[in-house]
C-alpha cells in the first residue's frame, strides 16, 4: 500500500484497554504518519458510533485502508459496519481478551503490526449473524453467557481479566445448568441440560482451544455442545479443554453448520456475543461467507493456552 492509494480511517476505542495498549495505538499511527500515509483518527463514543464510523470510511473512495483498535465488541462493530463492502480491514488488539485479533495473528508488538501492513497477506473472514447481530468469534449459551451477563451489570469502565474472577466463582456455584435444544442444518442433535458455543474462531478466552477444527474463512460454524448436568461435570468439561481432549468425550458433540438455532427447553438461557450479552433465545443464527477482507501478519497463527498466560502475568 502507498501514501497515494488513499488516507487511512483509524478508528480508536478510547476506553479500551490498559495504557500500553494505547501506547501502541499510537506508535503505530506514528509510524504511519512518519511514512506519508494521511491516518484520520476518529474517536469512538459508543459500539454504534464504531460501526458507523466504519461505513463511512467503507463507502468513500478515497479511503484505502480502515483500522480499528480496541476489544472484541469494538472490531465486531467495526466489522458490521465494513460487511458488504470490499473495504480492506486491520486490527488493533486493545481489549481484554482480544479473541479475534489473537485468532488472526497480532500479539501487542509494534513489529506485528508493521509486518502485517507491509505484508500485503489478507484473508477472507467470515461473520455469524445471531437474531440479527453480527459476531466475529465465538457465542456460547448457558454458563458462559451467565458469566457474561453477571460482569455486564456491575462493568463501569475497562476491565482486566482479573475482573472476571468473581462473576465466574459467583456462577460455579449458582448456575442450575437449563436444558437447551440445538438444531444444526435443519436436523435436531441436542436436547439436554448443558453449554453450546458456537464459534468462527477457534480459540477461546486465555486461549482455550474450544471450537479446535473452526476456520474464520470456511463459510462454516463450529458448534460444540458439552452435556453438563452440575459443577462436577463443569469441572471434567473444563479439564478435557484444557488437555485438547473435550470432543473425545462421550459427553460433548463437536460438528460444523451453516445454519443453527438454538431454543431453552425450560428457564433462561443466557447467551454472550465476543464477551458481550447477547440476544434473547430463541435464537437463529447463520454465517456470511467471507464477509470481510483482512490484513494480517504474514505466517502468524494464533497463541495458546500457554503464551496467552504468560502475556497475562507479563
Amino acid at each position: 500500500m502507498k501514501p497515494q492509494d488513499g488516507y487511512i480511517q483509524y478508528i480508536v476505542n478510547p476506553k479500551s484497554g490498559a495504557s500500553s495498549n494505547n501506547d501502541l495505538v499510537r506508535e503505530f499511527k506514528d509510524y504511519l504518519t512518519e511514512r506519508g500515509f494521511e491516518v484520520r483518527v476518529k474517536l469512538t463514543e459508543s459500539l454504534e458510533h464504531a460501526c458507523g464510523l466504519a461505513t463511512a470510511g467503507a463507502v468513500d473512495y478515497q479511503c484505502a485502508l480502515v483500522i480499528g483498535a480496541g476489544g472484541d465488541g469494538t472490531l465486531r462493530e467495526i466489522l458490521h459496519g465494513l460487511e458488504g463492502t470490499n473495504k480492506l480491514f486491520m486490527p488493533i488488539p486493545s481489549g481484554t481478551e482480544n479473541l479475534l485479533a489473537n485468532e488472526l495473528g497480532f500479539d501487542l508488538h509494534l513489529q506485528t503490526l508493521i509486518n502485517a501492513f507491509e505484508g500485503d497477506s489478507i484473508k477472507p473472514l467470515d461473520l455469524g449473524v445471531i437474531n440479527g447481530q453480527c459476531f466475529t468469534s465465538i457465542a456460547g449459551f448457558g454458563f458462559d453467557g451467565a458469566v457474561i451477563d453477571r460482569i455486564s451489570k456491575i462493568r463501569t469502565g475497562h476491565i482486566s481479566h482479573l475482573s472476571y474472577f468473581w462473576p465466574i466463582w459467583r456462577t460455579f456455584w449458582e448456575h442450575d445448568f437449563p436444558r437447551i435444544k440445538v438444531i444444526v442444518d435443519g436436523q435436531e442433535i441436542f436436547n439436554d441440560r448443558g453449554m453450546v458455543f458456537v464459534g468462527n474462531i477457534s480459540r477461546y478466552a486465555i486461549g482455550l482451544n474450544i471450537c479446535k477444527e473452526a476456520d474464520f474463512g470456511d463459510g462454516l460454524l463450529d458448534v460444540c455442545i458439552f452435556r453438563c448436568h452440575d459443577q462436577a461435570h463443569l469441572i471434567a468439561h473444563a479439564l478435557r479443554v484444557i488437555l485438547k481432549r473435550h470432543t473425545k468425550s462421550k459427553n460433548a458433540i463437536y460438528t460444523q453448520a451453516k445454519s443453527i438455532q438454538i431454543t431453552p427447553a425450560e428457564n433462561t438461557v443466557y447467551c454472550q456475543i465476543d464477551g458481550d450479552p447477547g440476544p434473547e433465545l430463541p435464537a437463529d443464527i447463520k454465517v456470511i461467507p467471507q464477509a470481510i477482507q483482512i490484513l494480517i501478519p504474514p505466517g502468524a497463527k494464533p497463541a495458546g493456552l500457554r503464551t496467552r498466560l504468560k502475556r497475562m502475568i507479563g
